[in-house]
């Protein structure tokens, strides 16, 4: 069995109080090192002649592990353990996100401007002509992020309160990477009328709205609904986001491997929103040769349990995964953990791509097949090519707001797929080197600018 890897998932800081002689220090990142952490950063606190407290920061692969960490620092002889706290935990303590104002109220005037009585002019204004409510007010820059925390990362159905960390990153991420004002909105509700009817509810104040860890089939009723009934972009980001970056990453892929989209035999792994958004995607891109599979195999025409999205994909063929596996080009799998075996990579055509995306733990783990594959890919950050929504979703609406599309299409989500994949030129290129990497600087503006042209030549921009 694979042992995790160490990652800032899991980090700790620890402080002890360690005998100021030369070699105290070595015991501790001893322990650490035999029991398989990552050490970080070690500060000095507090010095004195006989002792020194010391901070020192560990990366672990699990809760487990991080407690068998402390335990065994706790054991060294002369060595007085003092706190601990998790470096996750802390982050979030208090939430992640704020709200400044972008003006200063350093007077009456300031006031008088900002509030009342002048603001009345300003609403007078828009009264008068709503379209400047975009020019006049924080809509042009703001997206609702929507959850009913019913498919949270792997974590499943949670609920709205347990979902909010999870909103609260993304927004950051809109923030941090596309300058966009986003907030959480977490639904008390899982019926897809009520969530509906709240969002419209809602429009008058968002400029866009990302649908978020809603679960399947429901998420792709609210999706079609909201984009038919709001005048403003709406977006699941666990469909196209994911599917907009997979595709990104498999062109670069393919064009590595020196094999055509059209001439590929294509494995996807989870039939769920992300799945299913991924193959439209792909056939939309060019792809022939889609095998959709779900926990019960492949999804096969005969088969009498499938949901209108699946029965999209059903296929002549049927049997399991590994059967669908089997003289595959490519293994794109949104599912659960440790559902691939290494005989199934074997078996695949040669030269195979294999995307293993699930969350936390991958559908395989790299180690067992890097020697056997082309490419590989997952969702983690501790490892090479890593399939990350936020290559898409901050460009995709920065480019749809600056636009002022009502809507955010299929042909938008290619071009922005296009010119990701564009940001890694053909010298970079290489095995673990397929996307580029999310704080690349050029990413959101690749992609707005993909956005924006896409609306300007469908007839979508009203800006």
């Amino acid at each position: 069995m694979v042992q995790l890897t160490p990652n800032s998932s899991f980090s700790l800081t620890i402080r002890c109080q360690v005998p100021n002689r030369a070699g105290m220090m070595a015991s501790i990142t001893r322990a650490i090192a035999e029991l398989g952490g990552s050490l970080g950063q070690i500060d000095l606190i507090e010095q004195t002649r006989k002792i020194s407290v010391r901070d020192i920061t560990v990366d672990a692969a699990s809760t487990d592990h991080a407690d068998a960490i402390i335990e065994a620092i706790k054991q060294l002889p002369e060595i007085r353990f003092l706190d601990v706290y998790d470096r996750t935990f802390n982050l979030h303590r208090g939430g992640k996100i704020s709200i400044h104002s972008k003006q200063p109220l350093n007077s009456r005037d300031d006031l008088a401007m900002a509030y009342t009585p002048g603001v009345g002019r300003i609403c007078t204004a828009i009264a008068n002509k709503p379209e400047l409510v975009h020019t006049l007010t924080i809509k042009s820059n703001t997206v609702a992020i929507v959850t009913d925390g019913s498919a949270v990362l792997g974590l499943g159905n949670i609920g709205p309160e347990a979902a909010l960390p999870v909103m609260e990153g993304k927004a950051m991420l809109f923030k941090e990477f596309a300058g966009i004002d986003a907030f959480p909105i977490c639904l008390a509700t899982q019926d897809t009328d009520a969530i509906v009817e709240t969002v419209k509810n809602l429009e008058p104040v968002f400029g866009g709205v990302n649908l978020e860890d809603i679960s399947a089939p429901r998420c792709f009723e609210v999706e079609e609904r909201l984009r038919r009934e709001l005048d403003i972009p709406v977006f699941h980001d666990d469909q196209h986001g994911t599917a907009i970056v997979t595709l990104a990453a498999l062109i670069n892929s393919l064009n590595l491997v020196d094999k055509k989209m059209a001439k590929s035999r294509i494995v996807v792994n989870g039939a769920g929103a992300a799945g299913v958004a991924i193959a439209r995607l792909l056939r939309k891109a060019g792809a022939d040769e889609i095998l959709l599979c779900d926990s019960r195999g492949i999804i096969s025409a005969n088969r009498t349990d499938l949901t209108d999205q699946k029965r999209e994909f059903s296929a002549s063929e049927s049997g399991n995964l590994a059967d669908a596996m089997r003289g595959a080009d490519v293994f794109l799998g949104v599912s659960v953990a440790n559902v691939v075996k290494p005989e199934m990579v074997h078996s695949m055509a040669k030269q195979p791509i294999v995307f293993a995306m699930a969350n936390p733990v991958p559908e395989i783990q790299p180690e067992l097949i890097e020697e056997d594959v082309a490419v590989i890919a997952t969702g983690r950050s501790d490892y090479a090519n890593q399939i990350n929504n936020v290559l898409a979703f901050p460009g995709v609406f920065r480019g749809a707001l600056d636009s002022r599309s009502p809507e955010i299409t299929t042909t938008m989500n290619l071009e922005a797929a296009q010119a990701i994949a564009s940001l890694v030129s053909a010298t970079e290129l290489a095995p673990d080197y397929i996307i580029p990497s999310v704080f690349d600087k050029r990413v959101v503006q690749a992609v707005a600018a993909a956005v924006q042209r896409a609306a300007r030549a469908e007839g979508l921009a009203r800006a």
